[in-house]
């Protein structure tokens, strides 16, 4: 409003000044033929903007394709970009004519008449034939199968074939770098992917299972992984912190408006059984879904067999039992008008898991001598571990996305959400230890833990008329109230050598925790172009935490009675805030982009006790360097390097200036002048795909360092107790811990990973190596002594897919896995290796193809784990299944898992203590279901506005016009 103000009084001011000059004089001849009348001056031009969007006659766009505009006044080139579009400005008339060309299709001419006062045009979508002249032996295509953007991969589905009515799944293990879960979980080059979109929009609330599990494959026309900073930075630009991988599935024009229902009915032995309904409804950015399922699984096996649900093929698991789990969810999406947009999304979810534990391991205690007060570290203790549990956990989420944009310029998105959870334990242990230390401790605890909270986030962003200039703010809001409350009775028995008794002691306590916790967060970005190609960016953000923690602990006698232990109860609040205010310069050239600037990450920390009269009271200030590059020889070679930064703050307990004395045999000490810890981060990432050869090369490393990290300090008290057995006095030593938090600066790791593929033959063979290596080096302390502690992993992975013709598949895999653990203290070397031999294959048979089986095998060996039952396990799985109906959209199906029920895996954990811990999975693996699946699906061709087809963004949505 000031603007307009002022260039008003300008003008104002302009005209009188202008009126107050004397006229000029004019010429005789001027004055001699006044009454002549003068020349009209022309109207100045008008100037448009003229888009368009060239597809082949499948509706694939064609990139690089040469488009002409000719008119009158006007004679401009330009050529389409990866998303086949191409735009001109400065059009001077409305009538023109367009052709294109691009090799391999036949050149079009089109004329156009369109309305002079129109200021942006856009054409109708252009359809190019393929020349029929064109050699059968050679496949001219100007888009390559994968396409490297500065934040995205893209694939090109049409280039990679799978079998008819195939799922998104089967599709998506044909690419480059794609690792896929029978449990829907998606890898992609090393990196898990946690959020799915369909056409630049989540898609059933984001569930990367559901969307690869049920969407068909012959809908998808590009796979896009997307590396998400969050919806500021989708707008802005401007990023900060880090990324979150995306699939972002972009449809067909012509699949993009249907209704896909699937059911799946499936019943086996021992009790197995696994029920879906999956209904989604598809029109252009419109969906509205239904979801449900409920499932008796197996625990303590992991994800990578054959089937959903199914058996894990040679990984290994935690603790053994089954889970009972399912729940609805439903989903709506929609463009109200041109303006308004909303995203409504529901899920209930319940799992009753019933656990079994069994456990082994080897114990090292560092206690300080009560003579020399020097740390000693004592000889190993054998340790065994035995717990039945349940867990029965409830969950309620809810959000509702509501979008406003009245123009160009304006953009508003409000969204609150709602999320309930709760949550019942139960858990019997009995653990011992046989050696230095004798001590056997049998309990059981229960627990009731309820969690509700809300919150909203609100994004407003302005876009300027200049180019690229804008401004937004978001403002989170959260407010979650914990309430958990814990019965624990323990009975402990310490015995000497001999293993005579020496103390007896029962404990039975309630604990009753509150944790009240809010949580606001603001941020400003700002964006001022310098030029063409580079800007100025500004970035301020702001977070606010506030703790408000109840522990109020009870002691239960053997008549019942409670007694509130004031020492061991406390209450207490702190709060943490930080701000990241970074100024940042960027350059946007055609081979690369250049980020660089500055971040200030000041930092308070407060918090008082009742039950004590030193407050908490800290300020921390980093300034770091920003930094990202990348460069880009072509849309299918680049390499990029970033550096981030972040605190993190201490938690409640870690902080608090009371001991947490709940658990008498581990007393917690806070430490108040903990200072917030820091990780350093810096991301290399390279891309490399020789489209010629069908070659690909990606590889990443990320190297951690942190700073004043936040660790436990584990004091082990020993007690010498003296007793008399049979007239033979013995002195036992007991132990108790206490533990202290320290900041230790130096723990460091990298994390790389790798992937070449090649593909020949029309991908009919599919050669793919993948590796992994992870390097950590960590500090611990134990009673004062600072111990380092060295794991590698390494892990190689071959696995060619081979698919010679439509009637077999064969996909031998083959791993090798090691993994090394070197600790300061005195104790064995941790080295374990792994070898997996594994073989999948399915053979389609009958005449229609409408027979298929599918078989897993696994075998696996391994060294370096004395305790493993099956040293060298064989897994077997397999399926028969048929198709019915017409559209063989109907499947009968058995499966058969673990036939030879050998997948008894240990899973190894060591501790920086110099120990480790073995735990044995489940074995009952061994089962077979029987399932009957039943795919509905109808496409009815391109979503279209008042006639028109409605043209799409480079993430698949669709335009509203």
């Amino acid at each position: 409003m000031i603007r307009v103000v002022v260039f008003a009084f300008l003008i104002l001011l302009s005209g009188s000044l202008f009126a107050q000059q004397p006229p000029p004089q004019q010429p005789p001849a001027q004055q001699q033929n006044r009454t002549r009348p003068q020349t009209q001056l022309p109207p100045p031009l008008a100037f448009r903007e003229v888009s368009g969007i060239v597809k082949d006659t499948k509706g694939i766009t064609v990139i690089g394709a040469t488009v002409s505009l000719t008119s009158k006044k006007d004679t401009i080139q330009a050529s389409t970009n990866e998303d086949g579009i191409f735009i001109f400005k400065n059009v001077k008339l409305a009538t023109f004519v367009i052709s294109v060309k691009s090799i391999g299709y036949v050149s079009l001419i089109r004329r156009y008449l369109n309305n002079d006062v129109v200021k942006r045009i856009i054409l109708d979508p252009i359809e190019l034939k393929s020349e029929n002249n064109v050699l059968k032996e050679v496949v001219i295509n100007g888009t390559p199968s994968i396409t490297y953007k500065t934040d995205t991969v893209e694939y090109r589905a049409s280039d990679y074939k799978v079998r008819e009515n195939a799922n998104l799944d089967e599709l998506l293990k044909k690419m480059e770098g794609m690792e896929v879960g029978t449990d829907g979980t998606l890898t992609h080059q090393g990196q898990q992917v946690m959020k799915a979109r369909v056409n630049g929009k989540d898609f059933a609330g984001g569930s990367v299972a559901q969307a690869i599990q049920n969407l068909p494959a012959d809908i998808v026309e590009k796979v896009q992984i997307v590396d998400d900073y969050g919806d500021q930075a989708g707008r802005t630009g401007v990023k900060d912190g880090d990324p979150t991988k995306v699939l972002n599935i972009t449809t067909k024009a012509d699949r993009s408006v249907g209704n896909i229902v699937r059911l799946t009915a499936s019943d086996g032995s021992d009790g197995r059984y696994d029920e879906r309904v999956f209904a989604q409804r598809l029109n252009g950015n419109q969906q509205l879904g239904i979801i449900g399922n409920i499932r008796n699984t197996v625990n303590g096996v992991a994800s990578s067999g054959i089937s959903a649900g199914g058996l894990a093929s040679g990984g290994s698991g935690g603790s053994g039992g089954t889970t009972t789990s399912g729940g609805p969810s439903f989903n709506y999406r929609d463009q109200w008008s041109k303006a308004i947009q909303v995203n409504a999304n529901y899920r209930y979810n319940f799992s009753d898991v019933n656990s079994l534990n069994n456990s082994t391991g080897l114990f090292f205690t560092t206690y300080i001598d009560r003579v020399t007060h020097l740390p000693v570290t004592t000889p190993p203790s054998a340790t065994a571990n035995n717990s039945t549990g349940t867990n029965n956990n409830k969950t309620h989420n809810a959000s509702f996305e509501f979008e406003y944009a009245p123009d160009s310029a304006n953009f508003l998105r409000v969204t609150p959400s709602f999320s309930y959870t709760s949550t019942n334990n139960t858990n019997n242990y009995q653990q011992s230890y046989i050696g230095y230390k004798n001590q056997v401790a049998n309990g059981i605890t229960s627990s009731n833990n309820t969690t509700p909270s809300y919150g909203a986030i609100i994004l407003y962003q302005y876009i300027f008329k200049k180019p690229k200039r804008n401004i937004s703010i978001q403002i989170n809001a959260n407010n979650g109230n914990q309430q958990q409350n814990t019965e624990q009775s323990t009975h402990t028995v310490d015995k000497d050598t001999l293993q005579n008794v020496v103390t007896d002691s029962l404990r039975h306590t309630t604990v009753m925790r509150g944790n009240i916790t809010k949580d606001y967060r603001a941020s400003l970005t700002y964006v001022e172009p310098l030029t063409t190609i580079s800007q100025l960016e500004f970035h301020a953000q702001t977070e606010y935490r506030d703790y408000n923690n109840t522990t109020v602990t009870d002691s239960i006698a053997a008549d019942n009675s409670v007694t509130q232990l004031l020492k061991q109860s406390n209450v207490y609040t702190y709060s943490f805030s930080n701000s990241r205010i970074s100024l940042n310069y960027r350059l946007t050239k055609t081979k690369y982009n250049l980020s660089l600037g500055a971040m200030a990450i000041p930092s308070h920390l407060e918090g008082v006790s009742l039950n004590s009269t030193k407050p908490t009271n800290r300020n921390d200030f980093y300034l770091i360097p920003l930094f990202r590059f990348q460069y880009q020889w072509s849309r299918t070679h680049q390499i990029s390097i970033n550096y981030t930064g972040a605190p993190t703050e201490p938690s409640f307990t870690q902080i608090q200036p009371v001991p947490d004395v709940s658990n008498p045999n581990n007393i917690i000490f806070g430490n108040p002048d903990l200072s917030p810890s820091f990780r350093h981060s810096v991301a290399l990432r390279y891309n490399n795909y020789l489209s010629n050869d069908k070659v690909n090369l990606s590889a990443n490393v990320v190297y951690n360092l942190y700073d004043a990290q936040i660790l436990n300090n584990v004091v082990t008290i020993l007690t010498p107790v003296t007793s008399t057995v049979n007239g033979k006095t013995t002195i036992t030593n007991t132990f108790k811990e206490q533990t202290y938090f320290v900041n230790l600066s130096g723990t460091h790791n990298i994390n790389a990973n790798y992937n070449i593929s090649k593909q020949s033959n029309d991908r009919a063979y599919n050669f793919a190596l993948n590796g992994t290596i992870n390097y950590n080096y960590q500090l611990a302390e134990s009673s004062g002594v600072v111990q380092h502690l060295t794991t590698w992993n390494v892990n190689e992975r071959f696995g060619p897919r081979i698919n010679p013709n439509t009637s077999l598949e064969i996909n031998p895999f083959v791993s090798y896995d090691i993994n090394r653990t070197f600790n300061t203290i005195p104790g064995p070397t941790n080295d374990i290796r792994r070898t997996a031999l594994n073989l999948e294959g399915k053979f389609y048979l009958g005449k229609d193809k409408t027979w298929t089986i599918e078989y897993d095998l696994s075998k696996n060996y391994i060294d370096g784990l004395a305790s493993n039952i099956t040293k060298n396990p064989f897994v077997a799985n397999a399926y028969v299944e048929k198709e019915f109906f017409k559209r063989k959209n109907g499947i009968l199906r058995v499966s058969a898992f673990d036939i030879f029920n050998q997948n008894n895996f240990i899973n190894h954990q060591v501790s920086s203590s110099g120990g480790y811990t073995d735990t044995k999975s489940n074995a009952l693996s061994r089962y077979v279901l029987v399932s009957f699946i039943l795919n509905l699906q109808k496409w009815t061709g391109t979503p279209t506005r008042n006639g028109r087809q409605m043209n799409r963004r480079g993430d698949g949505s669709f335009i509203y016009n």
